[in-house]
């Protein structure tokens, strides 16, 4: 019998919560969350994303066609499941995969095998 080996896709792309925001001359980047790091995610890609607390313990898993938008209405909208723990998140981690296929079977691999703590739907570890 062959087994299907899934590896976690890398984190191309990584921001961090400041604890300050530094103000140039311009105008200040309004940070969401403590987050102002946002246009460094690709607004045109798809991909994975995962939220983390600040003991790096696995908070949510997602998937987007669309990652920047996607991840911004985590901390906007009402019905994100992650909508009580928003101030939780201390970084952010983002790996581009354009299948969408593959970004539903990256998903549901790493809800299970790290056990994200805010994912409800596609849990088998339970």
């Amino acid at each position: 019998m062959n087994m299907i080996n899934i590896k976690e896709p890398a984190a191309d792309i990584t921001i961090m919560q400041r604890k300050q925001v530094i103000e140039n001359d311009e105008a200040p980047i309004k940070p969401i969350y403590g987050f102002i790091d946002f246009h460094e995610i690709p607004r045109d890609k798809g991909g994975i994303f995962q939220f983390y607390n600040e003991r790096d313990e696995l908070l949510f898993v997602g998937k987007a066609r669309k990652l920047r938008q996607r991840i911004k209405k985590h901390f906007e909208d009402t019905v994100s499941p992650i909508k009580n723990h928003r101030n939780e998140v201390k970084k952010i981690t983002v790996s581009i995969v354009e299948d969408p296929t593959d970004r539903e079977i990256y998903e549901t691999y790493l809800i299970n095998t790290k056990q994200a703590k805010y994912n409800v739907d596609k849990v088998f570890y339970k």
